[in-house]
C-alpha cells in the first residue's frame, strides 16, 4: 500500500514533521527528511495494524490523474 505524505520543515523547534493525510491522526517527525519519512513509515504500519486488529477498514487512496501540461 501507499499512502501520500506531507513533509514539512518545523521552524520553531528545527527537523521536520510529516503527516499522513488519509489516516486521521497519523503524525510524526524527525531530525532529517529522511529520518522523518521513515518514522512515518513505522507511523503508517502501526496505524493499519491497529486498524486490522480492531476490524476497522483500512482506507485505500485513489490515486488522481493528473493531465499532460504542454
Amino acid at each position: 500500500m501507499k499512502f501520500k505524505i506531507i513533509l514539512e520543515p518545523d521552524f520553531e523547534q528545527g527537523g521536520y514533521v510529516v503527516s499522513c493525510p488519509s489516516l486521521p491522526g497519523c503524525h510524526s517527525q524527525g531530525d532529517t527528511a529522511e529520518e522523518a519519512r521513515a518514522n512515518i513509515k513505522e507511523a503508517i504500519t502501526a496505524y493499519i495494524e491497529s486498524l486490522k486488529k480492531h476490524n476497522e477498514p483500512v482506507p485505500i487512496e485513489e490515486e488522481i490523474e493528473v493531465p499532460n501540461l504542454p
